[in-house]
């Protein structure tokens, strides 16, 4: 018997099978979950292409999280892929202008600064007011984070979006709480992702992390983050709702 058998899961941001979001995927898959992928525009034919590296290929509906007629559209999205309700939802969904990042945190301007806190924050909460229709019977919302409790060298404004991604966590965590639905978020260590090599002088973040985690640290396997992700997406941790599950070798306990 699987962690997830019967489980109806949408995922979010597979865009490379090096991604948390594909690890989850599979490992959900395998764990006995249908799974629907979720994507947009040019972005789209990645995510197709990648589904069919799973165990068992997932369909793709369209959601751009910025896109209010997709919102709307969610629900109807999802059952005519095949899923009648949901059960879990993982939110693998960020980004912000280069503008904003590699030191330029002085120099950021709202408009800029504002794409950010929409997709990697504001979204979350859209994410999960789309989907709710579907998950009448409760469930469980995870989204990734990068704990956001420091000043990281280069990730400036997305820094700042990730802090409001955490305290968006909170909130939903209060108010679906109601419905049965729990909100967590998991907090991996760096990740050599395609997301990741977009930040302008990532390796200065990421290259210390081996030796301060007390476990030490894969900088290129997503699949300890992907675990967690399944873990609160399975029925195990019922009553645990607004956390922050960090998965970085023990970085976050240990002083400079």
């Amino acid at each position: 018997m699987g962690l997830l058998d019967g489980k109806k899961l949408l995922i979010t941001g597979v865009l490379t099978d090096s991604s948390i979001a594909f690890h989850a995927a599979r490992l959900a898959q395998q764990e006995g979950a249908q799974v629907v992928l979720s994507s947009f525009g040019r972005q789209a034919k990645l995510t197709a292409a990648f589904s069919k590296r799973l165990p068992v290929e997932a369909p793709v509906v369209q959601l751009d999280v910025t896109n209010q007629e997709d919102l709307d559209g969610l629900a109807d999205a999802v059952r005519a892929a095949g899923l009648d309700s949901l059960d879990g939802v993982v939110h693998s969904i960020g980004f912000a202008p280069q503008s904003v990042m590699g030191g330029n945190f002085l120099a950021g301007e709202w408009d800029d600064v504002a794409v950010a806190m929409q997709v990697s924050a504001f979204s979350y909460k859209s994410l999960a007011v789309a989907a709710k229709p579907l998950m009448t019977h409760g469930g469980s919302l995870v989204g990734l984070t990068f704990d956001a409790q420091f000043a990281w060298p280069v990730y400036d404004w997305m820094g700042v979006a990730k802090a409001g991604l955490e305290a968006t966590n909170r909130y939903l965590a209060r108010d679906l709480g109601a419905d049965g639905i729990r909100a967590n978020l998991v907090s991996a260590g760096p990740i050599r992702t395609t997301a990741a090599k977009s930040i302008p002088g990532f390796a200065t973040m990421e290259e210390a992390w081996p030796s301060r985690a007390p476990l030490g640290w894969d900088l290129t396997s997503a699949e300890p983050a992907a675990r967690a992700v399944v873990a609160l997406l399975s029925d195990w941790f019922p009553a645990t709702t607004g956390e922050i599950v960090h998965v970085d070798g023990g970085v976050h306990v240990m002083g400079q």
